[in-house]
């Protein structure tokens, strides 16, 4: 292979361990971690600017009598502990989530606010709308508890308002007496309205933070793929590179063998260096051929043997596997492509198959004109109807735990049970049954049919389910299809594409 087939082994090396994107998402904070020091500072002194605005045009434009001096007071406490922010953000990376931080800056508006407000009315101040907005970032950007802690300050804060503060400034001589009917009624619309926007709040970052973490997970299988795309270049390099010196060992290997007399040892070990140093050009012949130069276990696979590889890894746990293609009398199988993707997404569907079923899987294809179907279907519960209409988003599971599992654990108890007993001096005895539970693997967690559905869309196949073929008084069993268009999987036929310049 030349220089320009095949990238240098350095080169390749660099590739192989490139840092990929899954590891740099890690780095990156993940929602609920709390606001930079930087956003809090900017939204406080967009705050103590309109509240000194509003302060200083009720007293001196609208002339309503209201403690000047107290109400400064309060907004000058804002203003110091904003300078000690910025001073703090200084000395640390201001630009990063801290959700203590954020917490207890949060507390503090919330404290400064209803101060104010006391000062100026209470709930009888139309700005006392103002005390939903810090706990609706609180739920939006922190953890749950701190987030409830903000809400419950928040709470408290509206009953003291309730309870006492001074009256509300109006015009002079003039008294504007509120019903305390009115008044409970702003405190509950008030109260109602930091529950229920937090409520959503929380609700909204926690879909997204979901969503988030199941792409990164889909990220993760990508990016495993791509490293053993990279492996194969560096196979490929260090095939390129060992060529020049397993060269010169067949060289000396010959020499060797033509100066020694024929059937002595040393020409019986020079004739074994010759035939060990040609395999070994075999092997490297091997690993220096790339997918297109027509190497079907990685370019192109019957779909029979799609099928088969896709199963092999579940078989032996006491179930049933059936596969089996369809396709019209009198045409041959299609080959098809090779994909990570859908090597990928077709195991973990038929992994969640075996979970479920009760002794059988059955994997059929069916082959069209148009369509490449292929059907999962298991003999086990069926999609219950509150999981159904939700399959398919990340965290959805009723997953129990997995045979191959359960088997494993059996046969380390039953590996370890007479190892034990022979320290400890005595017969062994029959291993107990599992009845321990085991730790769930990624698909418990609900993100195997996401990861599975992503996959298989990014192939160009769409992804159905329903309820199996059980029969009445059996299990219904669930069904599992990916039907792709036939041009978007199978491999095309050189011998059917036009060629150029072609006569008759």
């Amino acid at each position: 292979m030349s220089s320009t087939e095949a990238p240098s082994l350095s080169q390749a090396v660099k590739v192989a361990g490139r840092p990929g994107a899954m590891e740099a998402l890690r780095e990156r904070p993940r929602r609920g971690r709390g606001l930079s020091l930087r956003t809090l500072i900017v939204l406080r002194w967009l705050a103590i600017l309109g509240q000194t605005s509003a302060i200083l045009t009720a007293y001196f434009a609208l002339h309503f009598p209201l403690p000047l001096w107290e109400c400064l007071t309060a907004i000058g406490a804002g203003v110091v502990m904003n300078l000690a922010t910025m001073a703090r953000a200084r000395r640390i990376d201001g630009s990063l989530p801290n959700g203590t931080q954020t917490a207890a800056q949060l507390g503090f508006d919330i404290l400064q606010l209803a101060t104010l407000l006391a000062l100026t009315g209470g709930l009888d101040n139309p700005f006392c709308l103002l005390l939903v907005a810090p706990v609706t970032i609180a739920a939006a950007a922190l953890p749950s508890r701190q987030a409830l802690v903000l809400g419950v300050m928040a709470l408290i804060a509206l009953a003291v308002l309730f309870s006492w503060s001074l009256p509300l400034p109006w015009r002079l001589h003039e008294h504007l007496v509120l019903p305390g009917l009115y008044r409970f009624g702003m405190g509950l619309a008030l109260a109602t309205g930091v529950l229920f926007t937090s409520g959503y709040a929380w609700k909204v970052a926690a879909d997204a933070e979901k969503l988030e973490l199941a792409l990164a997970t889909t990220q993760d299988v990508l990016q495993r793929e791509q490293r053993l795309a990279a492996l194969g270049g560096l196979a490929a390099a260090a095939a390129h590179e060992l060529g020049t010196p397993l060269a010169t060992i067949q060289v000396v290997a010959k020499e060797l063998l033509r100066a020694s007399p024929p059937g002595s040892p040393v020409a019986e070990d020079a004739a074994l260096m010759l035939q060990q140093a040609e395999r070994c050009r075999d092997i490297l012949k091997q690993l220096s051929a790339q997918p297109e130069e027509g190497d079907a276990l990685y370019a192109d696979v019957d779909l029979k043997a799609l099928l088969e590889e896709v199963v092999e890894p579940h078989r032996g746990f006491d179930l049933d596997f059936q596969t089996a293609v369809k396709a019209p009398p009198g045409q041959p199988l299609p080959r098809v492509h090779r994909l990570p993707e859908v090597i990928h997404g077709l195991s973990t569907l038929v992994e969640n198959a075996a979970d479920f079923a009760n002794g059988r899987v059955r994997v059929t294809a069916i082959v069209d004109a148009g369509w490449i179907e292929i059907d999962i279907v298991d003999d086990g519960p069926g999609f219950s109807s509150e999981i159904l209409p939700r399959l398919g988003e990340p965290y959805v599971t009723s997953r129990p735990q997995t045979k191959a599992r359960r088997a494993l654990a059996a046969q380390i108890a039953a590996a370890a049970s007479p190892v034990a007993s022979r320290r400890a001096g005595r017969k062994a005895a029959p291993p107990p049954p599992i009845t321990a539970p085991i730790a769930p693997s990624q698909g418990g967690m609900g993100l195997g049919f996401f990861i599975a559905r992503t996959l298989l869309e990014r192939t160009g196949g769409k992804v159905s389910v329903g309820a199996g073929d059980g029969e009445k008084g059996q299990p219904r069993g669930a069904r599992v299809t990916v039907r792709w268009p036939r041009q978007a999987l199978e491999v095309a036929d050189p011998a059917l594409e036009p060629r150029a310049g072609g006569g008759t």
